[in-house]
């Protein structure tokens, strides 16, 4: 006989669709997390914050709960400023000056994906996602 207990059963989301806010037990993976992710996974494979500019835009498109408004628009804006950076770093690398602005430029996309990454396991929309800086 299978007999379970409501205490064996995982609790559901109060709507269909829905996922349970993140506790301090768990790791929330929603949509701007997966960004974020993808952002920082690029530092390794080289390739994914595309595929996670990609993602951005198609959930952006799709029903999505009002916190992750500014948070696409965050991560959006960060890849097209990012390659700016970067494009500027490579044609300056001709006088050294671009070696350390390419550094610059990792270390921010870097700072502006956690910081994405922070505020999205929180369920918190970003403060300023038109924000040049961080």
């Amino acid at each position: 006989m299978d007999e379970t207990t409501d205490e064996q059963q995982p609790p559901r989301p109060a709507t269909p669709g829905a996922q349970p806010p993140a506790t301090a037990q768990g790791f929330d993976l929603n949509h701007p997390t997966i960004v974020s992710l993808c952002y920082l996974g690029s530092l390794v494979v080289g390739f994914t914050s595309i595929i996670g500019l990609v993602l951005a835009y198609i959930w952006k498109g799709e029903p999505h709960e009002g916190w992750e408004d500014s948070h696409y628009q965050y991560l959006i804006r960060t890849f097209w400023l990012g390659l700016l950076g970067g494009v500027v770093s490579v044609v300056l690398m001709f006088v050294l000056v671009g070696v350390f602005l390419m550094v610059a430029v990792v270390v921010w996309m870097i700072v502006r994906s956690v910081k994405s990454l922070l505020a999205a396991q929180r369920r918190e929309p970003m403060p300023d996602p038109e924000t040049w800086l961080f």
